[in-house]
């Protein structure tokens, strides 16, 4: 028969995997950066969502997490902040879209030669961009923090040493990493790519639509 530790150790494992793999603006995010940027964009995404797991573990090991948790207005300000976040992202993806609509103008048409940029210079800010939308998705994201809340106050102990839930919370963080940082070399395998290339438009508006609506969703209910 198992001990309360053991069961604890086991509930924590099996919740944080079946929340990690379900679907969310987590996982929107990471698609649309590793198919539309590519891998190492999409893992740094992934390892910006893994980071900021340590924003809502502060917080919930401070004491903190119940009294936001039970706080209306700041799970409304999350929420509302995660949600505009959202659908600034889906704006942004529908962008070019959106300009042409209303300036009428056509996707191949010419367009002025660009001034002599420097590579290197370009390649952090996509990294650091690729790393930060990823932590600002799942730091902004009221069912994150809700789960991590949840998980250390209705499941782990209030016996459990403090190292063991640092531990806990280093496991969170890790299955987030490597979940997304999975699913990033999933969706740049060279097959997919190809495809990629061909409807590489039509990705972004999809994922354009679906971030916009999450975002709304979250706005709304």
């Amino acid at each position: 028969m198992l001990n309360i530790n053991q069961f604890e150790l086991y509930s924590v494992v099996i919740i944080t995997l079946l929340a990690v793999i379900s679907p969310g603006p987590d996982f929107a995010m990471v698609s649309r950066i590793s198919l539309l940027q590519g891998r190492r964009e999409g893992i740094l995404s992934a390892l910006g969502i893994s980071a900021a797991i340590s924003v809502h573990l502060t917080y919930t090991l401070l004491g903190l997490g119940i009294v936001f948790a039970n706080n209306v207005w700041v799970l409304n300000t999350l929420r509302y902040l995660g949600a505009m976040y959202l659908i600034w992202l889906g704006i942004s993806a529908l962008w070019p879209d959106i300009k042409a609509l209303f300036s009428r103008t056509k996707f191949n048409q010419p367009t002025e030669p660009l001034k002599s940029e420097n590579p290197y210079q370009n390649e952090l800010s996509r990294n650091s961009s690729a790393f930060w939308s990823g932590f600002a998705c799942n730091a902004l994201n009221p069912k994150t923090m809700l789960f991590i809340v949840s998980l250390f106050s209705q499941v782990i102990s209030t016996d459990t040493s403090l190292l063991m839930e640092l531990g806990y919370g280093a496991y969170i963080a890790l299955a987030h990493l490597v979940w997304f940082a999975l699913v990033a070399c999933l969706l740049t395998s060279a097959r997919i790519q190809q495809k990629v290339l061909v409807f590489k438009v039509w990705i972004e508006r999809v994922t354009g639509v679906l971030m916009t609506t999450l975002g709304l969703r979250l706005l709304i209910n």
